[in-house]
């Protein structure tokens, strides 16, 4: 493998691989934000189960249940959304290498830049319709929660 030792070569390669990780920080962000929210969708089923095991009260066991079914759907989202988040970094990372290396030596490789980095836009919109989804049935069931007082 040609690899050039030529400092202004590097240096160029260096600030052109460099663009797509600010994309990586917005992952890491992400990444934090829907793993805090499965953290407390976890907690409230987990609340939501003692409380259900402590009862005989069969119309709080139904809402119960209920509230169960959409935590474990909240709970699929969240997971598929870091499931998205994680393989978009993982395709960032890549084509931050793709990028160096198609800079840096004398492989024509710069095209798998072009679509490892749309793969990783593709992945983290996915990733974001998760976000909203996940977040629009935590609302839903707090205003049905609101309703039943």
């Amino acid at each position: 493998m040609a690899f050039p030792l030529d400092s202004d070569t590097v240096t160029h390669g260096i600030q052109l691989a460099v663009a797509p990780v600010f994309l990586l920080t917005a992952v890491s962000g992400m990444i934090g934000a829907v793993a805090g929210r499965l953290a407390r969708i976890i907690d409230r089923a987990r609340t939501v189960e003692d409380r259900a095991r402590d009862s005989s009260n069969t119309e709080f066991l139904a809402r119960a249940y209920k509230e169960l079914a959409d935590l474990r759907v909240r709970g699929r989202l969240a997971n598929g959304c870091i499931a998205l988040l994680t393989f978009c970094a993982f395709l960032i990372g890549l084509t931050i290498i793709v990028l160096f290396l198609g800079e840096t030596t004398a492989y024509q490789i710069s095209r798998w830049a072009v679509w490892s980095f749309l793969a990783g836009v593709v992945c983290f919109l996915l990733a974001l319709l998760c976000f909203l989804a996940e977040t629009v049935i935590a609302t839903r069931l707090l205003n049905f929660h609101m309703l039943k007082r």
